[in-house]
C-alpha cells in the first residue's frame, strides 16, 4: 500500500500569502482603498477571514506587504532580464550626478504612471497619514530604504567634489523628490520624463542667473 505524502503545510500558507496579496491589490484598484475589507480580500484569495487577522492586524498591513512583495517581484524579474544575480539596488553612479538623478527620476516617473502600482501606493500614503502606526511602518519599510538610495548617491557626489561640500544630502534630495510627490499625490500635472528632466536642473543649478566668471 502505497504511502501518503503528508500535506505540505508550508507550501500551502504560501499559497495563501500569494492569494491575499494578489486579491487586495486587485480590489484596491478595483474598489478604492475606503471600500476595501477584509472579507473581500479572503473571499477574493478563498480563504477564511482568520487566516488574514493572524497573520495582518489590518488591510492597510496587508496592502503594506502586498505591495512591498510587489516592488520585490518587480526587482527580481529586471534582475533576471538584465542577467544579474541579485536585484539593482544602488542608484548608478557613472560620475555624472544630473543624468544619474534623471536615469533614477524617470524610472520612478515610469512606477507611479503604472496602474498596478498607483492605486496601493496612493491608498498606503493616505492611510498613511490617518493611522500613524501604518504611517510609521510605510515611511520605515518603503519610503525611507528609497530615499536613503538618494542620499548615498549625493554623498558620493559631495566626496568627489561634484557638490557643494556643505550640502546635506536629505535636504537636497527633497528639492527633486519632494515636487515630484507633491504632484502625484495632487494630480495637479502630468508625470513626464521632461518634467523630472526639469526638476533635477532645478535643484542642481538654481533658478536664479550667476554672476559672469571673471
Amino acid at each position: 500500500m502505497a504511502q501518503k505524502t503528508a500535506p505540505d503545510s508550508t507550501r500551502r500558507s504560501e499559497r495563501s500569502r500569494r492569494a491575499i496579496y494578489d486579491a487586495a491589490l486587485a480590489l484596491v484598484a478595483e474598489v478604492g482603498y475606503a471600500k476595501l475589507t477584509i472579507e473581500a480580500i479572503a473571499a477574493r484569495a478563498g480563504v477564511g477571514k482568520q487566516t488574514i487577522y493572524r497573520w495582518w492586524p489590518s488591510k492597510g498591513a496587508v496592502l503594506l506587504d502586498a505591495f512591498l512583495d510587489l516592488g520585490e517581484q518587480a526587482s527580481r524579474a529586471a534582475s533576471e532580464n538584465a542577467g544579474k544575480a541579485e536585484a539593482e539596488t544602488e542608484i548608478p553612479n557613472t560620475g555624472d550626478l544630473e543624468a544619474d538623478l534623471k536615469y533614477v527620476m524617470r524610472a520612478t516617473v515610469d512606477e507611479f504612471n503604472d496602474a498596478k502600482y498607483d492605486a496601493p501606493y496612493r491608498a498606503l500614503a493616505a492611510e498613511g497619514l490617518l493611522n500613524p502606526e501604518l504611517g510609521a511602518e510605510f515611511v520605515e519599510k518603503l519610503l525611507e530604504p528609497q530615499l536613503q538610495l538618494f542620499v548615498k548617491r549625493v554623498e558620493q557626489a559631495r566626496e568627489a567634489g561634484h557638490i557643494m561640500p556643505h550640502i546635506d544630502p536629505r535636504i537636497a534630495l527633497e528639492l527633486w523628490a519632494g515636487p515630484l510627490a507633491q504632484r502625484w499625490l495632487m494630480r495637479s500635472g502630468p508625470l513626464t520624463h521632461d518634467y523630472v528632466d526639469t526638476l533635477v536642473e532645478y535643484a542642481l543649478y538654481g533658478i536664479t542667473p550667476r554672476p559672469a566668471s571673471s
